[in-house]
């Protein structure tokens, strides 16, 4: 039996623990795969748990071996858009299930696998190859709050180039322009089917003549000779560089290009030229460069948790931001703090920093006081700004132990710095905030255009406004979605 564990633990993926179950698969012909979007690394560690001591084969790695798929709080159309991003099985190979959470806890609890029905499935119909139904498009909202728009869809590349189109508008300083490529680019996420032609897009709104001729280049060509000029343009480059610099937009980085300036370096030789956020932000700009994982993002809730509950017993902390719509990365980490008395919550923030900071693990941070005195200021709030007590952190993350060094064995540093903010708001105020601070960005904007050019509203962080600037009172992001009028829609599904 001795060649057959080492065998095993050579195999594995999942470290000694889960080759020395190996040697006690009771279903060999069963290889199962949890993926982790929805479900959480947590969750899939007792989850794989579990199914090790039932003697099932869990892999911690996609690949061909994989025979069954299980995915939790995941809609069949996001299932089959993950499996479509990984390798396909050699051929003669059939691609795994893909299962709701609901065969694997049936198996567990029978102790064996269960056979796979098809209210187990995942699955979509297959898109048809000639255009859709025009009644189909037709249908498609104009506004962004109004239709589903998840984390992984079938255009991405579609949407992409037109988001770099986008953006390379927006460092031109053409608003129009920018918010006309971004909203033709979240139509094309949010369709349940991969354009093929483009006479699919015939009824769709947002889709000008610019946009269209993009995307037919892109269907006739595989790429689009305007994009890939603006990818490889020296401006876009030198832009992009620069607004990844925490604490630079693109005023400064257009003024900076406009100086001739073109490189970190050349930027690091004139100090004087920078504020302190910007300095911050250089220094620590290869690491806040680096996405940040939902591990560290969780680890990061912990560390804020422990320090707002030592602070404050009874605050809570919820993560906000692309984490909170399902996100498996991003550049920052967002963070909502409130209390259920109103008021308790009043210098907070302080405390929590000073704390921080006496644990060395702050690299940066600027405080920005609340400006919630005023009413009618609140009411008056653009789509980009709140009046909530902040704190704009870089703060130090304490790597994994194991993590300090890497394949050559040579050290490297134990820590690395993550962009934080930490936003403190009123529990009464807080379902508003929630939803603003939740995103996507687009989806806020458009949310809050519905809300003044079809009902007359108000709506920013602080609330929901009358013409008579009086409050709607809400308990919950459900309730701002009814007042509005609109199907309530979860945070997985406002990736617009």
């Amino acid at each position: 039996m001795l060649p057959k564990r080492r065998r095993a633990r050579a195999r594995s993926p999942g470290g000694a623990a889960a080759s020395s179950a190996l040697s006690s698969v009771l279903f060999p012909g069963v290889a199962i795969y949890l993926a982790e979007p929805r479900m959480g690394r947590s969750r899939r560690a007792f989850l794989t748990r579990l199914a090790l001591s039932k003697g099932f084969r869990v892999l911690d790695a996609y690949s061909s071996e994989v025979t069954h798929v299980v995915m939790e709080r995941t809609s069949a159309e996001e299932a089959v858009c993950w499996q479509e991003q990984k390798a396909a099985p050699p051929p003669g190979r059939p691609r795994p299930a893909l299962l709701d959470i609901s065969w694997f806890t049936e198996s567990m609890a029978a102790g064996q696998p269960v056979p796979v029905e098809g209210r187990h499935r995942l699955e979509v119909a297959k898109p048809r190859k000639g255009p859709p139904n025009p009644a189909a498009a037709a249908a498609m909202p104009a506004y962004a709050c109004q239709r589903s728009t998840p984390l992984m869809h079938h255009n991405s590349s579609l949407s992409e180039a037109l988001e770099t189109l986008a953006e390379a508008a927006g460092f031109e300083g053409s608003e129009g322009r920018l918010l006309s490529f971004h909203r033709a680019a979240s139509v094309l996420k949010a369709l349940p089917w991969p354009v093929t032609a483009l006479s699919q897009l015939q009824g769709l709104p947002h889709f000008g003549e610019h946009s269209s001729s993009v995307i037919q280049e892109l269907l006739e060509r595989g790429v689009c000779e305007e994009v890939e000029r603006v990818r490889c343009s020296e401006r876009y480059r030198t832009m992009k560089l620069f607004t990844q610099i925490f604490g630079v937009g693109v005023k400064t980085a257009n003024q900076w290009y406009q100086e001739g300036l073109r490189t970190l370096d050349e930027l690091r030789e004139q100090p004087q030229r920078l504020t302190r956020r910007q300095q911050a932000g250089l220094q620590h700009h290869l690491d806040l460069c680096t996405p940040v994982g939902r591990p560290d993002a969780e680890a990061l809730q912990q560390l804020v948790e422990a320090t707002v509950g030592q602070a404050l017993p009874g605050a809570t902390v919820t993560l906000t931001g692309g984490f909170r719509r399902g996100k498996l990365q991003g550049h920052d980490v967002d963070f909502l703090i409130t209390h259920p008395e109103e008021g308790r919550e009043v210098g907070l923030l302080p405390s929590v920093m000073s704390q921080l900071q006496s644990q060395g693990l702050v690299l940066y941070h600027q405080h920005q006081p609340s400006h919630l005195g005023d009413p009618g200021h609140l009411a008056r709030q653009s789509h980009t700004m709140d009046a909530f007590e902040r704190s704009l952190c870089i703060l130090r993350l304490p790597k994994p132990s194991g993590a300090a060094k890497g394949a050559d064995s040579e050290p490297r540093s134990t820590w690395k710095a993550v962009r934080v903010d930490l936003v403190v708001a009123p529990w009464s105020q807080f379902p508003f905030a929630l939803l603003g601070w939740t995103g996507s960005k687009l989806f806020e904007r458009e949310l809050r255009r519905f809300s003044r050019k079809e009902k007359g509203l108000c709506l920013n962080s602080h609330g929901l406004f009358d013409p008579e600037q009086a409050c709607f009172p809400v308990a919950s992001e459900e309730d701002i979605f009814r007042h509005l009028g609109l199907e309530y829609l979860p945070p997985e599904q406002r990736n617009a």
